[in-house]
């Protein structure tokens, strides 16, 4: 029985790793998203990868992508939303000063509002799913598993610093989306898993400015991040659903 897996935030970074390792994975066909997939050559001409055009921030392109995926398909056994920015201007506010409406909505329409529209379309999909992804329990089995690249930053009480207002509030409302994902989601016969993940610090465009003081053995590849989050992913049962777990297992605080 063939999986099919959707990444949405597919161009670079953990996205574009994120579907190396899953169209490797036997039996997976994926369904890479990004706003142009013209540029995303790395994925050009794999037989089993389809590049989707999608705006994560456009509705009707959420909402076509969710049509393409059922004509193609019929289904989805696993979803995960990568895309993220920590601010429009690449920079992190470290004042409230610094906080205007402009970066605070764009932040929040791709961190947290495109996910949840995400969720919203793709939801009956994963509901259709042949549970392919994840661990089935016997009084608890599953279709699908939706999964959220979030930040160890979006937890409240692990807070010790302050600053990057848009970031962190966008990531802190992200987990509480999953939150209610994960109870609606988990009511009825067709069950979908939902998890927020931390990658760790990962060498990517987003955090690579802010890497002077991260010690080298904690500083990941995108790569290291993704196999570490997509072993949760294969690990992950109802009774982790609305988890909010770091790369390594752990489970942070929200």
């Amino acid at each position: 029985m063939t999986a099919i897996a959707l990444v949405q935030g597919a161009s670079r970074g953990l996205g574009l790793a994120m579907v190396k390792s899953l169209a490797a994975r036997p039996g997976t066909k994926v369904v890479a998203t990004c706003r142009r997939p013209q540029l995303v050559t790395e994925l050009h001409g794999l037989d089993n990868v389809t590049l989707i055009q999608c705006d994560v921030t456009n509705e009707g392109d959420v909402k076509a992508t969710a049509a393409e995926v059922a004509r193609l398909h019929g289904k989805l056994d696993l979803a995960v939303n990568v895309s993220g920015i920590l601010h429009p201007s690449g920079k992190g506010e470290t004042r409230v000063q610094d906080v205007d409406f402009p970066g605070l909505q764009e932040t929040f329409a791709v961190n947290t509002f495109g996910p949840l529209i995400m969720a919203k379309h793709l939801a009956p999909l994963l509901q259709k799913g042949s549970g392919l992804f994840g661990c089935q329990k016997e009084n608890s089995r599953h279709t699908g598993v939706l999964a959220h690249v979030s930040a160890r930053v979006g937890s409240i009480s692990d807070n010790k610093l302050g600053g990057w207002y848009s970031y962190r509030m966008s990531k802190a409302a992200l987990n509480m989306a999953n939150k209610n994902l994960a109870i609606e989601l988990g009511r009825g016969k067709r069950k979908v898993v939902c998890l927020v993940l931390h990658p760790g610090t990962v060498d990517t465009d987003l955090s690579r400015p802010y890497h002077r003081n991260v010690p080298s053995n904690q500083l990941f590849t995108a790569q290291y991040s993704v196999d570490r989050m997509l072993g949760l992913v294969e690990a992950a049962s109802m009774e982790d659903t609305g988890n909010y777990m770091s790369w390594d297992g752990q489970t942070i605080t929200f």
